[in-house]
């Protein structure tokens, strides 16, 4: 027994660090999750999210709500309570969570990304309301459908902080939660010089890869747009490259 501990602390030392760079509080759930499974995770920040004032349509013009992130329903501001119990579609778990939380009816739930959510869209519900952040995937309602697109909530940049720097001199594994995040970090590490052929990336989705660039050791996406398959993705890539067990 006391060998095999002596192995998975050997391991644990040899492991590749995994970097989380989404804004908060994701970034934090993340970092947690990650330590749960073993991995050597640290949490920097890249991003603050900042609310932003909407026009909120007549809630009697709208079928349902489309929401792709948590963010908007945590940054709608009082105007979400107009749409109290109105059929909400959400793009994952957390996100139909925080609509739960803020008195909204959740219908459908997805699993893999908005667009199939968006499909899925009952024949009852063809006045869509979509709350999304500035950046945003183009979407294609279903035929016969409308939908309505608000902005509630923006992402701001901030810099590389020089302790990410130094990790990032060395092999490290970067999850990129979003096209905006990744676009964001490539231009800050050919800012600062930095040597991509160390970093490995993990994408939440091909859109992602997209605005990264060449140039990385790997780049791998994730099963499913979910946090949970970027950290099953991180177990495998945070082992050293030689393949040790």
């Amino acid at each position: 027994p006391r060998a095999r501990r002596d192995r998975r602390a050997f391991r644990g030392a040899r492991m590749i660090p995994l970097i989380v760079i989404r804004p908060q509080p994701g970034c934090a759930t993340t970092v947690v999750a990650a330590r749960a499974q073993g991995l050597r995770v640290r949490g920097f920040p890249l991003f603050d999210v900042e609310p932003v004032t909407w026009d909120a349509p007549p809630p009697e013009e709208i079928d349902a709500l489309l929401l792709g992130s948590a963010n908007a329903v945590r940054h709608a501001g009082p105007a979400l309570a107009a749409y109290a119990g109105k059929p909400t579609y959400a793009v994952g778990e957390t996100t139909a969570d925080m609509a739960r939380a803020a008195a909204l009816n959740v219908v459908a739930t997805g699993r893999g990304g908005l667009q199939p959510v968006l499909d899925a869209v009952g024949p009852a519900h063809r006045r869509i309301l979509r709350l999304a952040g500035r950046e945003r995937l183009a979407l294609v309602p279903p035929p016969g459908a409308t939908m309505v697109e608000r902005t509630v909530y923006a992402v701001a940049p901030r810099p590389l902080p020089p302790e990410l720097e130094g990790w990032l001199a060395r092999p490290t594994v970067v999850m990129l939660h979003s096209a905006e995040s990744a676009r964001h970090f490539a231009e800050q590490c050919e800012a600062r010089a930095i040597d991509r052929s160390v970093i490995s990336l993990i994408a939440i989705g091909a859109h992602v890869i997209e605005a990264v660039g060449p140039g990385w050791r790997a780049v791998e996406i994730a099963e499913t747009p979910r946090d949970a398959a970027m950290l099953a993705l991180a177990q495998r890539m945070c082992q050293e490259a030689d393949g040790s067990p």
